[in-house]
């Protein structure tokens, strides 16, 4: 066993070994195309018809179709590096199962502790996004039909709990028919992005794109320092609300839109043939999604001043309807929110789907109970699922949902930077192992990633570091209390070295 300790690895012979554990075994039944699908249907959701709107709107101005771009080179960096990994080691778990073969015990809990963070906080954000669209298709339809309910002192969110509750049922019941109901779904939405590009490309006026990048906004007494981008307040910046600074805050909002390609890697144990289909699933959602993001961003920002998709003063945020809306096209406004509602269907299933990945990761490991890691008769960890479906239920339903995407973002980020770390450290490691996909010009692209992602995570508010850090510290708390000493991986050292392993 390489390490002792906190510091011991798991070599990627013994983690491909336990793939094949009978009681732990998932069901290899996933192509390349359902990769995509998976990839795809993640990513199109909350980006394009909620994100793009308000970022241009409150943050970056018409540059918001450039902070895609940005974003996207951040993410086709790391993709890369998520593409080698998914076929070297496909095992579920993604980057805690990686991070595990390359830095050790310690640091692979950290990072499925930041993935439990990125998934199921990203699960219920979106899932009440939903909601809100929920209601406004009842509205649609000649109903009046809240999707909150006040209870007590809380407010009780139906709809979220109604959508997350089928999805945890769905997946329970088998990974193929989730990426059977996925594609159809998928199909819709990305049918309902075309058609916003094709009917907004006709109100589009090229002066709304001037200025480009908006001067920035003068710092007032309602804008506190802290929450202002930390690259902002490092280099002395008033405030991060358009202008360059705004550009660069746009282009780690909107990476919120790419999350969710490399829940594909998480899926790797399931494939079968990872070694070729995990790096298309991985590299192909990407490639479809970026183009649809930046074709959108373009034509909201062209079609309405972006100053008219700022958020109003009662709080009311654009969405991609808004300008449609504003242009008097309300059938395209209803044919969006129908759209949005199918969009974000899709994502919560595969957030979910990601976030029961790496629990069962974890728990087959030992630094979560055992019990979750069992499988079902169709190949699912059905317990895994339960568990993850009820504390998002429990997140969704009563919690509100303000700063999510930040929080998401930050978890997401750092996830990215120890892969993009994880693949120098392989290649000097484990040079002889047969790698399906290699990243190219390594170490200089991971190294690139990772500083692309340094620079995203600057650009998010202090105040989503500091609630960073305190997550962090808890993860800590909790490996020492409870995954220290229940860890297979030390158990065996135990017996190995008569009961005495140190750190």
């Amino acid at each position: 066993m390489p390490g002792t300790g906190l510091w011991r690895t798991k070599s990627v012979e013994q983690s491909i070994l336990d793939t094949d554990e009978p009681d732990t075994k998932l069901r290899k039944n996933l192509g390349t195309w359902d990769l995509i699908v998976f990839g795809v249907s993640v990513v199109i959701g909350a980006g394009i018809f909620t994100l793009a709107a308000r970022t241009a709107g409150d943050v970056s101005g018409p540059s918001v179709s450039l902070a895609f771009v940005l974003s996207a080179i951040a993410c086709g960096l790391a993709a890369l590096c998520y593409a080698e990994f998914a076929s070297t080691v496909p095992v579920a778990g993604s980057a805690y199962t990686y991070s595990y073969a390359t830095f050790g015990e310690f640091i692979a809990w950290i990072i499925g502790w930041d993935l439990i963070l990125e998934f199921a906080v990203a699960a219920a954000a979106v899932s009440k996004g939903w909601s809100v669209y929920l209601e406004e298709v009842f509205k649609l339809v000649g109903l009046s039909v809240p999707t909150v309910l006040p209870l007590g002192p809380l407010q009780f969110d139906w709809g979220a709990l109604l959508l997350v509750v089928v999805l945890s049922t769905l997946l329970a019941v088998g990974t193929k028919l989730s990426a059977r109901v996925s594609l159809v779904i998928t199909i819709i939405k990305v049918a309902v992005v075309l058609l916003v590009i094709v009917v907004g490309l006709a109100y589009i006026n090229a002066d709304n794109y001037t200025p480009f990048i908006p001067p920035a906004e003068q710092a007032t007494e309602d804008s506190p320092a802290i929450e202002q981008s930390l690259l902002s307040l490092i280099l002395g910046g008033q405030t991060s609300t358009y202008g360059m600074f705004g550009l660069l805050a746009g282009a780690s909002l909107v990476f919120f839109a790419f999350i969710g390609f490399d829940i594909v890697a998480t899926t790797a144990e399931e494939t079968k043939n990872p070694q070729k289909n995990a790096p298309r699933g991985i590299l192909g959602s990407l490639v479809i999604v970026t183009v649809l993001y930046v074709a959108v961003a373009l034509v909201v920002t062209g079609m309405v001043p972006y100053t008219d998709l700022a958020t109003a003063e009662d709080g009311t945020r654009s969405t991609l309807a808004t300008a449609f809306a504003i242009h008097g096209v309300t059938w395209a406004a209803a044919i969006i929110s129908f759209g949005a509602l199918a969009g974000l269907t899709t994502v919560v299933m595969v957030l979910l789907l990601g976030q029961t990945r790496v629990l069962f990761a974890m728990s087959r490991d030992g630094l979560m109970p055992k019990s979750l890691a069992k499988t079902s008769k169709t190949g699912t960890p059905a317990r895994a699922t339960v568990l993850v479906g009820i504390v998002v239920v429990l997140a969704a339903a009563f919690f509100p949902a303000d700063k999510l995407e930040e929080m998401v973002n930050v978890g997401t980020l750092f996830a990215f930077i120890l892969v993009s770390l994880g693949v120098i450290v392989l290649r000097r490691t484990r040079p002889d192992l047969p790698r399906g996909f290699r990243a190219p010009l390594v170490p200089f692209v991971p190294i690139l990633a990772i500083l692309a992602c340094m620079w995203l995570m600057l650009n998010l508010t202090a105040l989503t570091w500091v609630r960073f850090v305190v997550w962090m510290i808890a993860g800590v708390v909790i490996y020492f209390l409870y995954g220290r000493s229940h860890s297979r991986l030390g158990r065996e050292g135990d017996v190995a070295n008569g009961g005495s392993v140190t750190s």
